[in-house]
């Protein structure tokens, strides 16, 4: 009699197999990273992907998540301080409405990957933000 093999294909990615195990799985949201240990479920090899398994493990995860959301929403605070833009300055800089600045810092909203980028961006580079302005 042969055995049967059961699959649990990674629904994320469709190209590994999932594992079931207790392992460090890692969150990842706008190119922050936090590690959350002892992470029980089927976790993808290729793609990182989880699928939970118990309560406990969805919410270390969820809450390694709201800290990179937390971190973010901080750091698109202190650029936009950096470069003396009010939260008006900031939302029609990057297309938004007149109050999309403060619904993104607050929590309310979250941002495209773009305007996440273009603070990053102009974190490290201040003097781009002359020629955004000028065109």
């Amino acid at each position: 009699m042969s055995k049967k093999v059961t699959r649990h294909p990674c629904l994320n990615c469709e190209q590994a197999d999932m594992k079931f195990a207790t392992q460090t799985a890692t969150a990842r949201l706008y190119g922050l990273s936090e590690s959350v240990p002892d992470v029980t479920g089927w976790h993808c090899p290729h793609c990182g992907e989880v699928e939970f398994i118990d309560k406990d493990s969805a919410a270390r995860f969820d809450a390694a998540l709201q800290k990179l959301d937390a971190r973010n929403r901080q750091s698109l605070t202190r650029v936009r301080k950096k470069l003396r833009l009010t939260q008006a300055d900031a939302a029609k800089l990057t297309g938004g409405g007149h109050n999309a600045f403060s619904r993104y810092e607050r929590g309310e909203a979250k941002p495209m990957a773009a305007v996440v980028n273009l603070f990053r961006l102009l974190d490290k580079h201040p003097e781009l933000l002359k020629e955004l302005r000028l065109g």
